[in-house]
């Protein structure tokens, strides 16, 4: 990747392991980026970094129940955010719904790639349109829908 990205990191606790150890796999390529993460999820992954001897700095907001979900997605409004990776546990019921599914809606409203799992994650950080200086993602389109003008 030739550009710098701002790529935001967020887990759920039982996701936490699944995200440091992500992050750990892939700090290589983390590290010539901007990472900014909800709060408790942000200290591990600067942890593990700093245990590994990998030199990146993690901007820490908020945890995820104190506002951090939405601190991030203020930023994915102000098109502070190039990437998110969002590790939920959906096997769980989380106090913060609103706030999950906000910062959520804000990635698709305004067309933010938001990675949900390390598979989808990894083929998002890995794709060759992060280095095309020509490619620009359209906008999302939201016009009404008529199903009569359907012809099969």
């Amino acid at each position: 990747m030739k550009r710098k990205l701002t790529i935001a990191l967020v887990a759920h606790d039982q996701r936490k392991v699944d995200m440091v150890e992500w992050a750990v796999y892939n700090a290589e390529m983390l590290s010539q980026h901007h990472l900014v993460c909800t709060g408790t999820t942000g200290s591990l992954i600067q942890e593990a970094f700093d245990k590994q001897g990998i030199n990146v700095t993690v901007q820490c907001m908020h945890s995820g129940p104190l506002g951090g979900d939405a601190e991030i997605a203020a930023m994915v409004v102000r098109h502070e955010i190039d990437l998110a990776v969002f590790l939920i546990d959906d096997l769980n019921p989380q106090p913060h719904e609103a706030d999950i599914q906000m910062l959520l809606r804000q990635c698709r409203v305004h067309n933010v790639p938001i990675a949900c799992n390390r598979y989808s994650a990894d083929l998002m950080i890995t794709s060759t349109l992060w280095d095309k200086e020509d490619y620009v993602p359209s906008e999302p389109k939201y016009v009404p829908f008529d199903r009569s003008k359907l012809h099969f």
